[in-house]
């Protein structure tokens, strides 16, 4: 049998019944934009994280690129971040005119050093964004601490790949004064197109991201603040509804996964396993891992038929799009080193023992 990466059929068929339910029910009745699921779903995220406020939203992106207009970030405002991410992360900072100041990343797990941001603030630092990558959360309360001491700085984590993760038994999406998710397919909590969502405990900041996402509108056609459209339709959120139901049984089918990776790792001596915090409990949005002369590997996995992808080759302060758009502290080597060498491999809640066997078997070999 093929070895997939990301299993959705599987997923799909285990939740079929609930699905289709929800999709006819919103064919029924017809209000595919902002219909009922909407709210429904808003109001099941916010008792899943015990967050105050969830505005769902068009997308991951869309989620960051409205928190920051409600937040007032613009040309000549600085946002500190970090380069080993996706480009949304940094592309938005710059869409509103803002400069993206990176700092390095920690090498085991790959997340911002909170060490490196204190050396980055500034007068004009309107926000910091940490990203928990790979699905496990930042140092938060370090970051936070961090924010507060200089004047109160707004903390957004980027939590597209977190959802459900844990952080000193505290739910992602509820750590800082802001977070966005995305619901992106692949994500350990995705629809089945785009989708994002935004937390806050900040009612101003709420009703802010509410009006901005109806482009501005506080109600029809009475514009309040310049927005966007930046709705998360209603078959989407009806999709997510009926995964939600079976995501504490996926997680933890992804924590074990997760577990019986690194268990068959422990002899590698080429292959550095990702490291998770003592004070966290990763979703495994993705296993990545780190080998030596890295597009060898992935040619040689390829040929033996074991899907892999790299997250991320590029750091963002390398890229094209970027040049002279951003700022960075000191050199980053540690973000250019990893990006060298991570390797995803298969990664999900029905993935079986047979497979991670034949995953790590064939890693090995390829890594000798």
């Amino acid at each position: 049998m093929e070895i997939q990466f990301i299993d959705l059929k599987s997923q799909y068929q285990a939740a079929k019944k609930t699905i289709d339910a929800r999709i006819q029910s919103v064919l029924d009745h017809g209000q595919y934009i902002m219909g009922p699921e909407v709210r429904e779903l808003e109001s099941s995220l916010e008792s899943y994280t015990g967050a105050k406020h969830c505005v769902t939203v068009a997308s991951g992106t869309e989620a960051l690129l409205i928190s920051m207009m409600a937040l007032g970030i613009g040309r000549g405002h600085e946002v500190v971040t970090t380069p080993f991410t996706f480009a949304a992360t940094a592309e938005t900072i710059i869409l509103l005119g803002a400069t993206p100041v990176f700092v390095d990343i920690e090498q085991d797990t790959c997340n911002i050093d909170p060490r490196a941001i204190e050396a980055a603030i500034t007068d004009r630092t309107k926000a910091i964004i940490p990203v928990s990558l790979y699905g496990q959360v930042c140092d938060m309360d370090e970051i936070n601490a961090i924010a507060d001491r200089n004047g109160r700085i707004p903390v957004i984590e980027d939590a597209a790949q977190s959802f459900g993760a844990m952080y000193k038994n505290r739910k992602s999406c509820n750590l800082s004064t802001i977070a966005c998710t995305s619901f992106f397919p692949s994500k350990p909590l995705g629809c089945y197109g785009d989708g994002g969502a935004i937390f806050t405990d900040d009612d101003r900041l709420a009703l802010a991201m509410r009006e901005i996402r109806i482009h501005g509108q506080g109600r029809r056609y009475h514009h309040t603040r310049v927005g966007v459209g930046g709705r998360m339709d209603t078959l989407q959120c009806a999709i997510v509804l009926a995964k939600l139901e079976r995501l504490d049984w996926e997680l933890e089918q992804r924590s074990i996964a997760g577990a019986r990776y690194l268990d068959m790792l422990k002899k590698s001596r080429l292959v550095d396993s990702p490291v998770v915090r003592s004070d966290c409990a990763s979703v495994w949005g993705q296993f990545t891992v780190q080998v030596p002369d890295r597009d060898r590997v992935v040619e040689e996995l390829q040929a033996m038929k074991i899907p892999v992808a790299v997250h991320y080759p590029i750091p963002l302060h390398r890229q094209l799009a970027y040049e002279g758009k951003c700022r960075r502290i000191n050199d980053l080597v540690v973000a250019e080193a990893v990006a060298k060498r991570v390797l995803s491999l298969p990664m999900h809640a029905y993935i079986d023992v047979g497979t991670q066997q034949q995953v790590i078997a064939a890693l090995e070999r390829a890594v000798r």
